[in-house]
């Protein structure tokens, strides 16, 4: 593994994010900042380019072009290990955001997100211990229970990511026509 020869290595981030867009601004923003910030678009060129950098700090979106970004965080971690990476989605899920911090991520951010919030979300750590506490609190804090939209989302989500993000295999599982499953899967998520 090569390193980059900056002298503060915690100013290294990797955006990996498949929307050219938002990658630009949030590089051009963290540069603006004093971040040494680069972007990859697939889990590829992600690897790659932690191979040769080993970033101290990871923005990974959830969906990479349709394959989950969750099977990037262990693989980043083998590469550094003290690696901090915070995922972002669009459509968080209570399942996902589990998850990705069970498998070591630091943070799971929706989005939208200011870069202010981003970069605060680094210093942030859950154990895995207090992750069960963490939604068990959630649950039990909140008067008014999840409306019927929101448990679907839920529950789909879960499927999905049971069948590795495959839509075929999880509308079948659901007993539910694929373009149906791709429809409800392009809505954002009921708040509550």
């Amino acid at each position: 593994m090569v390193r980059q020869t900056g002298n503060d290595m915690s100013k290294d981030i990797l955006i990996i994010e498949d929307d050219d867009t938002f990658s630009a601004i949030l590089v051009r923003a963290l540069k603006r900042r004093g971040y040494a910030a680069s972007s990859a678009k697939s889990a590829t060129a992600a690897l790659s380019l932690a191979q040769t950098t080993a970033p101290a700090k990871v923005v990974l979106d959830l969906n990479l072009a349709g394959a989950s970004g969750l099977d990037l965080i262990p693989r980043l971690l083998e590469i550094n290990p003290a690696c901090r990476i915070v995922v972002l989605t669009g459509y968080a899920s209570i399942t996902t955001a589990v998850d990705a911090i069970k498998l070591g991520a630091v943070q799971y951010l929706a989005k939208p997100v200011e870069v202010d919030a981003l970069l605060r979300a680094f210093g942030h750590t859950l154990e895995s211990n207090e992750i069960s506490s963490v939604t068990n609190t959630v649950a039990a804090i909140s008067p008014v229970p999840m409306s019927v939209d929101r448990m679907e989302w839920e529950h789909i989500q879960r499927v999905l990511h049971e069948h590795k993000g495959n839509i075929s295999s999880t509308a079948r599982a659901l007993n539910m026509h694929r373009r149906t499953l791709q429809r409800k899967l392009l809505k954002r998520p009921a708040n509550r």
